[in-house]
């Protein structure tokens, strides 16, 4: 007898992804799954995010690393809570950790979740987590051309922030062309939302602030 191992993980992780999902609708929670290569800036986003919004929007944070609590420690430098999943090697969390880690955040408490996965382009964009929508990190030092490389997550995600923008402003420092990025990525998904923003200065980041308010507020609705 056959067994499709593939398929058997891909159940199961949607069965948990249900899971997640109806527990973040029944308590009206707004969850994003943050994806991205290693070194694009998740954790100075997040970091800054959550800083730039205190006193507007509550956000708790799940942490996916393959080894160390590194990025933890420093989300709840920040004062916001948050869990820590480690993959052991893993290139991307399951739904049947996050649903572990749901129980382990106040999420009464709570309005915004963010899901920091593992770096990687690739592995994590085939799994759901129950979130409500993937948002994706490209750092300008990584190169135009990851649109059209690894088009399978910028075409699944809502958001698309174009990271360390600041680097941009030194002739010669990095070789990317943001209007090319752009192109390529709403070639893929044209309803794509797009913010290039720099973690390291705050630029950028009013839109998308207001963005996370917008959607927060349209999740309680």
């Amino acid at each position: 007898m056959k067994v499709n191992i593939g398929k058997k993980i891909l159940t199961t992780n949607e069965e948990y992804a249900a899971k997640n999902r109806q527990i973040l609708s029944e308590k009206k929670k707004f969850c994003l799954n943050m994806i991205s290569s290693p070194g694009s800036g998740k954790t100075t986003i997040l970091s800054r995010t959550i800083t730039e919004l205190k006193g507007k929007i509550k956000i708790g944070v799940i942490e996916g690393d393959i080894q160390t609590d590194i990025d933890t420690q420093r989300i709840m430098a920040t004062g916001a809570p948050a869990v820590q999943l480690n993959t052991d090697g893993a290139c991307h969390l399951s739904a049947l950790q996050v649903n572990a880690a749901l129980k382990k955040l106040p999420l009464d408490g709570l309005d915004l979740i963010f899901i920091e996965n593992v770096g990687n382009l690739v592995c994590p964009s085939a799994f759901e987590l129950g979130e409500n929508a993937k948002i994706v990190v490209l750092s300008v030092a990584e190169g135009d051309d990851k649109p059209a490389k690894y088009p399978a997550i910028f075409a699944k995600s809502k958001v698309l922030l174009i990271n360390k923008i600041d680097l941009l402003k030194t002739a010669g420092q990095v070789d990317f062309d943001i209007e090319r990025a752009k192109t390529d990525a709403r070639r893929l998904n044209r309803n794509i939302e797009i913010f290039p923003v720099s973690a390291r200065t705050g630029e950028g980041f009013a839109d998308w602030c207001n963005w996370l308010i917008k959607a927060v507020k349209n999740q309680k609705h």
